[in-house]
């Protein structure tokens, strides 16, 4: 089946051309993604574990060029087992979506995502992939207004969620804490959406969708109350692939990093792996024997080709589906994960979750992130004119003289979502600690 056109367009309409050039529009999205500034800014940006924790674990970055190899691992597999599929995204496309689905998340992993969503509360709040969309069409400088300016299937398959802020957020917002210091995080849980602000992005995105179509893509599963959040109901075939590849590094390949540091233990692994795998389907995907997998798992010397076993095992898993709901194939298609492996992809997650992110150092550092973007936003926007860089401050400026408090708020939240962990703390401290800073024309 031949897709639209309209898929490669970009929003400037330009289709720049230099002599030799083969590439074809996805494989300049990849290049613009992987030369861009926002991406190597991850490189300093938490995955789990803080990035001071040691010099092995992932980073932002290093997740992301796994999910993308994961997702071209996928694109292959998927393309001999499903050949009436004729639009699965070819490999520079999934690559390009899944080095851009994480480039909008700020300093200090989730944690700094729920302090940036309290903090713009009455200002269209703050999610990290709402943020990325806005990056990479908005405010990565390459095209002035259009970002990045990447193709239109490029952006759908980074559009995760959507659905815009206001209606999926929810209906009762809670009561601020007098102090910051006493803010419940789950009451600041950020909606999984795209921003109000940017709606004109994802309506040009969606455009070449029948009308339909755009209605029922953009529809809730969950309506949201007065104490929780709504959530969508569909994502591309694009965007599906690439969730999986993200959640099979998250589950597989940061779990590495906690047996790397001996946070999880060979008597967990192999309690987690007996409880959890499926007999039958381990044989299908030619998984090892629980115990066996384990103690592989935990020994330095054949670790690597565990993991690679695993992730393996998980991408042999994944099925494609037609929902049978959708007009464009584009919607139509899904990318689904068998349920043993998701069973057992979930068990690994939940282990990591209770070995490492419950740790009582682990939350404590989480709170540390959350207060010092908080205190950090708090900073910047009582004095923008003179706090900010010199070209967010006329930003800044230019918003507050046309009474636009909402936009102007924006930019300093955008100011401090760029951040890598390390400038955040040293912005900080030159802010808030005694002796502390230095002036740097650099920054």
């Amino acid at each position: 089946m031949s897709l639209s056109p309209k898929w490669e367009e970009r929003r400037s309409g330009s289709a720049p051309e230099r002599p030799g050039d083969t590439r074809s529009p996805y494989d300049r999205d990849y290049s613009r993604l992987l030369h861009s500034s926002a991406f190597r800014r991850l490189q300093g940006k938490t995955q789990v574990l803080g990035i001071e924790e040691s010099d092995f674990h992932r980073t932002r970055l290093t997740h992301s060029m796994e999910v993308a190899q994961i997702g071209r691992g996928l694109v292959q597999v998927l393309g001999e087992r499903f050949p009436e599929c004729e639009v699965l995204p070819p490999v520079p496309l999934v690559e390009a979506i899944s080095l851009g689905h994480d480039i909008g998340h700020p300093p200090h992993g989730h944690s700094g995502e729920i302090a940036l969503n309290y903090v713009m509360r009455d200002h269209g709040g703050f999610e990290g992939n709402a943020q990325s969309l806005r990056l990479l069409s908005r405010k990565e400088p390459y095209s002035g207004a259009h970002g990045l300016d990447l193709t239109r299937r490029t952006l759908l398959g980074i559009l995760k969620y959507p659905a815009p802020y206001s209606r999926v957020r929810r209906t009762g917002q809670p009561q601020p804490p007098e102090n910051p210091r006493g803010m419940n995080r789950d009451n600041w849980e950020p909606p999984k959406c795209y921003f109000d602000e940017d709606q004109e992005i994802v309506s040009w995105i969606l455009d070449p969708l029948e009308a339909e179509d755009r209605q029922t893509f953009q529809s809730l599963r969950k309506e949201p109350s007065s104490t929780e959040n709504g959530k969508t109901a569909n994502k591309s075939l694009d965007a599906s692939i690439m969730d999986i590849a993200d959640d099979i590094a998250y589950g597989v390949h940061d779990l590495e990093d906690a047996i790397k540091l001996d946070l999880v233990s060979e008597e967990d692994l192999t309690e987690t792996l007996e409880e959890n795998t499926d007999p039958q389907w381990g044989q299908q995907v030619d998984l090892s024997e629980p115990e066996d997998l384990a103690g592989r798992l935990e020994d330095t010397g054949t670790r690597k080709k565990a993991v690679g076993e695993l992730v393996h095992a998980f991408i042999l898993s994944v099925r494609l589906e037609r929902q049978k709901q959708f007009g464009s194939p584009l919607l139509d298609w899904t990318a689904a994960l068998g349920e043993p492996a998701e069973n057992l992809l979930e068990a690994l997650d939940k282990l990591k979750v209770n070995r490492v992110i419950k740790k009582a150092t682990a939350q404590q550092m989480e709170y540390r992130g959350r207060l010092l973007i908080m205190r950090l936003f708090g900073a910047l926007s009582s004095d923008p004119k003179d706090l900010l860089k010199s070209w967010q401050r006329e930003q800044y400026k230019s918003y507050d003289e046309a009474g636009d408090e909402r936009a102007a708020h924006r930019v300093i939240c955008d100011y401090i979502a760029g951040m890598t962990d390390e400038y955040a703390t040293e912005v900080y401290e030159r802010l808030f600690v005694p002796h502390n800073g230095r002036v740097s024309a650099a920054r």
